[in-house]
């Protein structure tokens, strides 16, 4: 059975028994949901080169865009000392149940990256620094494999000489190459996409990554040494599963993978709607720059 690791804090021997009980569940789902892979069936929808059509809006279920390592729920990423225990930081405090983190199974095969140990002390402190230093706080690009899994839709084009994605979250796009166009002339939010199909799965091998992009909201980080390889197998005409292998000898002892299930949009109706966050965020980032700044831009900073 897979092994999971957790660090979790202690609040007594109740809350010990009782994330003990939460542990086991979350190891046992998760075994589950790794052997429960269906084979590819005749019923896919195929193109006319043969290989499957996943054309269409997908999206990811479960929380791993908050942490894809197993974890329970919690009040707040961000925290404060409280009289008793920590509570809130005063930026979320107000957003109550809205603020807080939803427990999850995780995403990561094995159930904890390999951090090498000072890249996990950077990992702690991203965590413990998450207000000012998450990338999705300030509406920039989020990366692979972390489009893919946070809360928002995208919607896939395959054509027999293309492979686009379009991204709900900050207009993010993907012209994935089928032919390799040689090295990255630059390093980017989303990297460089070069894609191939390999018995019926389409594996994406990605590299030219900027550093500044996390894996999620718990602070998981890499360095631009990242090269990420995704594989696309459809299971079922509505269903992908989806794997990301994580390299970085940098920031990893070892590679390490990523695997959930992907669903399709069924909706005749659905439409990959528009999230172009950009302007949501100027009074964030710039409005200490007013003459007269809007009271509290200057008191959460």
């Amino acid at each position: 059975m897979t092994s999971i690791s957790l660090r979790l804090p202690t609040y007594g021997l109740r809350g010990a028994l009782v994330g003990a009980l939460l542990v086991a569940s979350l190891v046992l789902v998760s075994a589950c949901a790794q052997r429960a892979e269906p084979a590819q069936g005749s019923d896919l929808p195929m193109t006319a080169s043969g290989t499957p059509d996943l054309n269409g809006i997908w999206q990811a279920l479960g929380n791993a865009h908050w942490d894809v390592e197993p974890h329970l729920a919690r009040a707040a990423l961000a925290m404060q000392p409280g009289p008793v225990v920590p509570v809130p930081a005063p930026e979320v405090l107000a957003f109550g149940a809205v603020g807080a983190v939803p427990s999850g199974q995780g995403v990561v095969v094995g159930g904890e990256i390999p951090y090498l140990p000072e890249a996990l002390a950077k990992k702690v402190e991203n965590q413990e620094n998450w207000l000012t230093r998450d990338p999705e706080i300030k509406c920039y690009l989020p990366g692979v494999p972390r489009a893919n899994y946070m809360q928002f839709p995208f919607q896939i084009f395959q054509s027999e000489s293309k492979f686009f994605i379009a991204y709900e979250y900050a207009g993010a796009v993907r012209d994935i190459y089928l032919e390799d166009p040689g090295p990255p002339q630059v390093d980017s939010w989303m990297g460089q996409s070069v894609g191939r199909w390999e018995d019926g799965t389409f594996v994406v091998e990605v590299t030219g990554f900027t550093d500044q992009t996390w894996f999620d909201r718990a602070g998981n980080h890499h360095s631009a040494a990242l090269k990420v390889t995704e594989r696309y197998r459809m299971t079922s005409p509505d269903h992908l599963m989806y794997e990301a292998t994580i390299e970085d000898p940098s920031t990893f002892s070892r590679p390490w993978t990523v695997r959930m299930p992907l669903y399709r949009n069924i909706d005749p109706d659905a439409r990959l709607g528009q999230f172009k966050c950009v302007e949501f965020v100027e009074e964030l980032m710039y409005g200490e720059l007013r003459k007269n700044p809007i009271r509290g831009v200057e008191e959460g900073r």
